[in-house]
This record gives C-alpha cells, structure tokens and sequence, in this order.
C-alpha cells in the first residue's frame, strides 16, 4: 500500500479502503517505512512502561531508565508478532490534553537558566552566542514568528501571552461590545467548561441576561455532532441581534472539525465578529486564519503544540484590527480600543515609562503584562519542532493515522455483529476525514469505561477518558507510528474480550 497516494484520497475526502492485511503488525511497520517523517518522533521524551509507575524522582528520564535495564527502545530488532524493545515504550495518546515533552524544551530552558544566572536583567536586552534563544524582550514575538505556519497568519497578527481563557476575556474586552440591538454571543451548547464561564461572565459584566444574551447551537436529532448547515441556520435567525460568534475549531468532545472558512463568511457576510477557539485545531489541522478572514482567535500550547502543562498560550489578531494610525497633528493615535497594559506599549517607546499609551502595530499590541521567559523559552523549544516540517505535512500524515485507527476499530465491531448485544462502542467523531482531526472519540457501551480504562493503564497506554463513557483517542503524527495504532488496538481488543 502507498502511503502518498492513501493521503491524496483522504485529502480529496474520499473513503480509503485498507487491503486486507492491515490488521497485521507488517502493515504497520510497511507504513512506518514509507513515513517521510518518522524522524520526528526522536525529538520527543515518551514516557515508558517503567516510568509511568514512578512516584519519586530519581534523576532520570524514560530513555535513560531504558538504556539502564539494557532496551535501547526502537533500536531493538523486532520480531514477527510485534513483541520487541519497542513494547518497553508507553503508547502515548493523549496528546489532545497534553502534548509528549520535546527533547529541545530541556535544552532551551537550560539556556534560559544559564542566561538568568550569568547576566541577571541584562537577559532583556542581549543575545548571548550559542544559545538558542533570542534576548527575553524579543522571546514572544520570535514564537509568534514560529507559530505562523501553525495558524495560517503573518507573524505580526499573533501574540503569545497568558493562557486560553485570559487571552478569550482580553479578546472579547475588545471585541465583544453589545449595544440594546446587537448583544448575543452565539456559542455551542456543550463548549469545554472554561469557554462557556467566560461566555457567561462577559454577559453579565456588560449587565445583561444570559438566558437571552447567550445562543447555544444544539446538535439535531440529540446526537453530539453540530453540522454547518444548523450553525449556519442559527447565525440567521439570529444575525441582526448577535454581535460576537464564538465556536471551537474542534470540539473537545466529538473531536468534530468545524467548517471555519464557511461558517466565518456566513457569519460577517451579516455583520458578526467571528472568534474561534482553537485549543483543540492548533497544531493539529491547517489552519488559514488571515485569508478566512477571522478576526480574533485564541489557543493553548500545551495539547498538540507540546509547550508543556498550563504553557503560555497564542492569540490572532486580523491585521486590520491592529492597527495604529496617526492624524496630521494628533499626539496620540487611534486604535481598536482594547484593555491595555505596559508591555502592548511600542517597544520603541516602552521604558520611556510614559502614560501615554501607543500601542505596538499588530496583535501585540494587545498584550498587558510581561511575559514569562522560561515559559517562552519551553514553548520556543517545542516550536522548534515543527520548524523541521510543516503543518500540510502533518495534516497529512495525521489524516491517515487516524484513518487506520477508525479502520481497526471498525473491524472490531464488524467482528461482533449480530451478536444480540448493543455494539461495543460507536465513534462519534465524523467519519469524513475532513470533518476531524486526528481525534477518534469512542462511546464505549454502558459500563466498559472502568474495564477498559484499567487495562489500558495496566499495559502502559495513556489515553483521554470523558465519562461517563468515552475514551479519546489521539494518534499525534509528530510522535505516533502506525505501529503504535496497531498496538493500542491489540490493547483495547483484550480489554473489550475480542
């Protein structure tokens, strides 16, 4: 089977049909063998077996303690029923909540470290030979640089400051501005906790009612998919009442992928700012936020970016919102209102220590606070990363991965029809490829999740459970194998008694 041409089929959203040896731990290794980014996954520190049993520190790391026990991982030579060095490794497939930890954040925090301790506040404003940062004050806007290709923007639309649920209070601060006519935010029903709160709070800050401020688009027929078509029916009853639309790009839960560009046009076409969270789309799928024209969105680093757990978080601003103008004669310019602190100020200007605000052009003109050098050296680390490929790539890699993991997942329910029983699971992430990431969430049966969680656990896989009965299956393409899919669903096998 050829690896390229199974990624055309699925990024034309054709069906692709695996041959019939796919269940076998040869296809998978065959399909690794073709992956032009198999090399990716030496940049990452993936927990072991071993190391998941860890309760105190003991200067080590998982490749460290398998070097020690005499399993150098992949080096092993593997035999024919897949039992190698390779099964000493954890199956790591959670990176939807937290990304696995790149080898050059160790490196670019010791930098940090170094720089902090040999020229204290001098780390501001000098660029020390050999280290792989820039001087701290240019730390955010070189990640902004690095996260260009992630989102689809120029670097000067983007900001890397705070965390997601901060940057979505400072975005709406500024764009989130109701008047008696235009007050609604159009929402999904279930959006992840932290997104409805803030929703909430924002409504009632301006005074308003949530129960008549606030549209929740609900999926049809109770199922937990949302189609475009129902969004787009919402925005028009609503439109001429609605001043803000603000959606996942991928839903947390079903792991649906949202139409953006579709739904953005709609949306403006009558008068509606568009914002997305893209928490769960942010390193994951592409990504066009300038030329869909968005004007605001907001992610964390820490799922599929692998910037490290409560990692600094990344914020787009659509250019035409970042700008600073000057009248003829004018001593202060005109700019998108928004809430203001001292480092939004022009950096030409910013230790002039003046109260005049001038914002700096561009989205970072929206920040308020210093930013965290060490976290803007762990994210930079990881962004390094995805400087030795690009988002299509990924895309594409992911596209099939996830694609193989749907494939043996359905052959596990085509084994056990007409059974009597209730199927086992159900997938409820669409099953277009275009319509997801690289996500599966699987419904288990009623009272599978204990079992199956524990045997899961018990043979080293870290995966994402929602109860009361969903599992989240994430195959990330930086670090997973096509092998590491056929390993977690000889897992799930056993644990489901197939």
């Amino acid at each position: 089977m050829d690896l390229s041409a199974c990624v055309d089929r699925l990024r034309s959203g054709a069906a692709h049909e695996f041959p019939a040896d796919a269940s076998s731990v040869a296809f998978a290794r065959h399909m690794d063998s073709q992956d032009k980014l198999r090399h990716l996954r030496d940049e990452f520190v993936l927990p072991s077996k071993a190391s998941l049993k860890k309760r105190a520190l003991d200067g080590t790391m998982p490749e460290q303690a398998a070097v020690v026990n005499g399993v150098n991982g992949d080096k092993a030579e593997p035999t024919s029923d897949g039992d190698d060095a390779s099964s000493q490794q954890s199956l790591y497939f959670v990176g939807n909540s937290l990304g696995a930890q790149p080898k050059a954040v160790r490196e670019y925090i010791n930098a940090h470290l170094e720089t902090w301790a040999s020229i204290g506040v001098n780390g501001h404003f000098t660029d020390m030979a050999n280290s792989p940062l820039t001087q701290w004050q240019d730390l955010a806007e070189d990640c902004a640089k690095r996260s260009a290709d992630i989102v689809g923007s120029a670097p000067h639309e983007i900001v890397i400051m705070n965390t997601l649920t901060v940057n979505l209070h400072l975005m709406m601060a500024s764009f989130y501005r109701p008047t008696a006519e235009r007050h609604k935010i159009i929402l999904e029903w279930k959006p992840f906790p932290s997104d409805h709160y803030a929703v909430e709070s924002q409504v009632l800050w301006h005074g308003l009612d949530p129960r008549k401020s606030m549209v929740k688009i609900e999926p049809d027929g109770g199922g937990a998919l949302i189609t475009t078509d129902k969004i787009l029916r919402t925005i028009d009853e609503h439109a001429d009442e609605t001043a803000l639309l603000l959606l996942p790009g991928i839903q947390y839960y079903s792991g649906q992928l949202f139409d953006m560009p579709r739904i953005t046009a709609h949306a403006k076409a009558r008068g509606i700012v568009v914002g997305w969270d893209l928490a769960h789309a942010a390193g994951n799928v592409e990504l066009r936020l300038h030329d869909w024209d968005v004007d605001f969105a907001c992610w964390c680093t820490y799922k599929y970016i692998n910037a490290g757990p409560g990692a600094i978080a990344g914020a787009f601003v659509h250019e035409k919102h970042g700008r600073v103008e000057w009248a003829a004669g004018a001593d202060r310019p005109t700019y998108r209102p928004r809430l203001m602190g001292w480092y939004g100020g022009d950096k030409s200007v910013r230790f002039d220590m003046d109260n005049r605000f001038v914002p700096t052009p561009g989205a970072a003109g929206y920040q308020a606070s210093n930013p965290s050098a060490v976290d803007l050296a762990s994210l930079s680390g990881a962004l390094s990363v995805f400087g030795k490929t690009s988002m299509r790539d990924l895309r594409s890699k992911a596209l099939v991965l996830t694609a193989y993991a749907e494939h043996l997942l359905n052959q596990m329910l085509a084994e056990t029809a007409g059974d009597g029983q209730p199927p086992l699971f159900t997938i409820i992430t669409p099953a277009d490829p275009l319509q997801r990431g690289t996500q599966l969430s699987v419904l288990l049966r009623a009272g599978l999740l204990d079992r199956v969680a524990r045997a899961l656990e018990d043979n080293g896989v870290l995966c994402d459970k929602r109860k009361p009965d969903v599992i989240r299956v994430a195959p990330v393409p930086l670090y997973t194998r096509f092998e590491d899919v056929w390993r977690f669903m000889q897992v799930l096998r056993g644990a489901l008694g197939l």
